[in-house]
């Protein structure tokens, strides 16, 4: 049985109907996705971080240079942002998140 590619969520939904060879089999392929998931997942932080120390040592060496680490641009890149997240968000709901986070 290949519950991996997509049959996982009919076997759930029918274990009653498995028998303990084919529960075993399912278990043993999602711990291999998770396993393949897992590394996929370390694999993108290492470059994560190798990009974040680039960039990190590029504003570095700006700053030291006497130059501006935030532009104009970057500003208004980020008021753009931040401005384009908060559409459609009331006022009322930005509340409510800053109660749950107390």
């Amino acid at each position: 049985m290949d519950y991996a590619s997509g049959g996982v969520d009919d076997a759930l939904l029918n274990l009653e109907q498995r028998t303990n060879e084919e529960l075993r089999e399912l278990l043993n392929e999602l711990y291999e996705e998770e396993q393949r998931i897992s590394y996929r997942r370390r694999v993108l932080h290492g470059k994560i971080d190798i990009l974040r120390a680039e960039l990190v040592r590029r504003l570095k060496q700006q700053r030291e240079a006497g130059q501006d680490v935030i532009s104009g641009s970057d500003i208004e890149r980020l008021i753009t942002i931040l401005s384009n997240d908060l559409r459609g968000v009331s006022t009322v709901d930005i509340a409510e998140d800053d109660e749950d986070e107390v």
